[in-house]
């Protein structure tokens, strides 16, 4: 199992290094079944698994590529609707939330393909400043949608967080890759503070899958983030969206199935 879990960490690791997301759409699945582990228990490691490995993955895109101001909007807005989105996971069914899960999926991939170019025009203002009076509320929405699913499905948001920074807030993709791995953090750690303490004193945690998982995010997201920089922007956005596609026709397969036994 450890090598598994290992295996399954570096391939994470590189989806967030190269586009910033992915990681948590992959490991549910891959934690759930790939590794055997229950939803409630996939759910809370995949947060441990996309926060850490994001908080490396976005060193060395920070001083040049992150939108620190859009993050810090979108980061915060995000907690509250977080901590939320922990709560009510415990109260649905397992395999609806997978269901779930593709259908954002589908939405955020399709979007992804449709946006054929890069606005960049809908929060900047031409002197590099940032246009607030378009800015806020969009970036505001995309927070708190986002901090939901967050603590909801058990990802970091990456997945959602790109096509929403291109298409809602007009940024150019390397700008919202690099940004939307901080504000990955920021939801991570705050949708994962229900689990923890639902978790206490239970076991429910299996740490020794979750940290060689982690480590090898950790240890591929770095290298894949600088070689992130070589690719054109089109294509790591239609790659991914064709990715995220191929994870939601699985997923929905998966839960499906179970649903029908």
């Amino acid at each position: 199992m450890l090598a598994l879990a290992a295996l399954f960490g570096a391939v994470i690791g590189a989806l967030l290094g190269l586009v910033g997301g992915g990681g948590g759409i992959l490991a549910v699945p891959a934690l759930v079944y790939g590794l055997g582990l229950p939803v409630a228990a996939a759910v809370p490691a995949s947060l441990v698994v996309v926060g850490s490995a994001s908080a490396v993955a976005v060193a060395p895109r920070a001083r040049r590529e992150v939108n620190w101001r859009i993050a810090g909007i979108v980061g915060a807005a995000g907690i509250p609707t977080a901590l939320l989105g922990g709560l009510v996971n415990h109260h649905l069914d397992p395999q609806v939330l997978l269901l779930v899960f593709a259908a954002i999926m589908v939405a955020a991939a399709v979007r992804m393909l449709r946006s054929t170019t890069e606005t960049g025009g809908v929060c900047d203002l031409p002197g590099g400043g940032v246009a607030w009076r378009r800015c806020l509320p969009r970036a505001i929405l995309t927070g708190l949608a986002v901090g939901f699913l967050t603590g909801l499905l058990g990802v970091g948001g990456g997945f959602l967080l790109v096509p929403a920074l291109v298409i809602a807030l007009g940024l150019r993709t390397p700008n919202a890759v690099a940004t939307s791995l901080v504000i990955i953090v920021v939801n991570s750690i705050a949708g994962l503070t229900p689990y923890l303490a639902a978790a206490h004193g239970t076991g429910t945690m299996n740490w020794p899958v979750i940290a060689v998982f982690a480590l090898a995010a950790i240890a591929v997201s770095l290298p894949a983030g600088r070689l992130a920089r070589r690719i054109p922007a089109a294509v790591l956005r239609r790659g991914f969206a064709v990715l995220v596609l191929l994870v939601a026709a699985g997923v929905t397969f998966q839960a499906v199935t179970a649903l029908a036994t």
